[in-house]
Formats: structure tokens, C-alpha cells, sequence
């Protein structure tokens, strides 16, 4: 994008989509779709699937960009469109063993569940039970521990994010992390 809109605020840039300006919104993504990407990628567990779901909340931001209010952040706001997105594809893809597993073999193929494993991580075993560990917490759980831990949004960005309050996602990290702790330590014994 231009130099001119890299030193707008997010809050401006809001404010040049809602005017009709396309590349005010092509700031807002090349800004924000990394950190949603990594985001939906670590709820998903799956990084192809994650460019889908990102794209899908990108056209859905732009479509209800009206509805945004520049005095609030735009990260949070994306996040919780992501997350939403994130959800669907979650129930559909529940639907969709459902069906499979009502039809023959050879009907539908169903994705591997397996989570991707970073060539560049010397312990391959490690990172994919730890990733199978994340995968397994409840989804109120796994998408607080996501975003304040490994995405770093603050508390509040997240509590706004999932629509909670703070104390929530307080409580929610905790039971997260303990829960991780206990998982991980079970497979540290075996």
C-alpha cells in the first residue's frame, strides 16, 4: 500500500473504508492477516483451512465495516469475526464426519486430523503432542489460551474479542494452562 495510508491509524483507516476508499481496507488486511492467520491456524489446526477461514473474515469485516467504531481496536474486532469463522468451520466440518460416517467408504473423504508439525523443531514428537494437547482443551479453553498466550493480545483485546468479561478470560487461561500442565506431564511420565 502507500506510504500515506502505513501512517494511518486503524481507527482512520475504518473511516476511509466506511467513505468507499478499497485501499484503506487492503491496509487494514495486509496489517491484520498475519496475526489472524496465526490465530485461526493454532484454533484450527490446520494452515491451509486457516487461509480460507481468514479470507471468509476479511470479506465479512469489509461487508459490515459500517458497523465498526474507530474508537474501538481493530485487531479485537477482526479477531472476534475470525474466531466466529473459525467456529462454523469447526461445526461444519463436525456435520461433515457425521454424514461420512453414515456413507460408505469411498463416499467422502474425511481431512487428516493430525495437526502440522514445523520442519524446522528438532523434537517433532514433542511439538505434535504438545499441538494434539492444545487440540484436545474445550474450545472456550483452547481459543483464550490461543490468543492471550501464543497471539499476546492483552486480557481486555481478548476478552473483547470473545465477547466476556476479563475475570472470564482470567479464569478460562488458568483452567487452559492447568489443563495443559496436567496433559503434558502425563505424557512426560509414560
Amino acid at each position: 500500500m502507500t506510504a500515506g495510508f502505513a501512517d494511518l491509524g486503524d481507527g482512520q483507516l475504518a473511516l476511509l473504508c466506511q467513505a468507499g476508499d478499497r485501499r484503506a481496507f487492503g491496509e487494514i488486511v495486509r496489517r491484520h492477516k498475519q496475526p489472524l492467520h496465526r490465530t485461526v491456524s493454532c484454533l484450527t489446526g490446520d494452515e491451509d483451512e486457516a487461509v480460507d477461514i481468514v479470507q471468509d473474515a476479511f470479506i465479512a469485516a469489509h461487508a459490515s465495516i459500517s458497523t465498526f467504531d474507530p474508537a474501538r481496536p481493530m485487531r479485537a474486532w477482526l479477531t472476534r469475526i475470525a474466531i466466529n469463522k473459525a467456529r462454523d468451520w469447526r461445526r461444519r466440518r463436525i456435520v461433515r464426519r457425521l454424514i461420512s460416517a453414515m456413507l460408505p467408504d469411498e463416499a467422502v473423504e474425511v481431512a487428516d486430523d493430525a495437526p502440522p508439525v514445523d520442519g524446522a523443531v528438532a523434537d517433532r514428537a514433542e511439538l505434535r503432542h504438545v499441538e494434539a494437547a492444545i487440540a484436545r482443551l474445550p474450545a472456550n479453553l483452547r481459543e483464550v489460551l490461543v490468543l492471550r498466550t501464543i497471539d499476546g493480545l492483552a486480557q481486555a483485546d481478548v476478552a473483547k474479542a470473545l465477547g466476556v468479561s476479563e475475570k472470564t478470560v482470567e479464569t478460562r487461561l488458568y483452567r487452559a494452562r492447568t489443563k495443559l500442565r496436567d496433559d503434558l506431564d502425563r505424557w512426560e511420565s509414560v
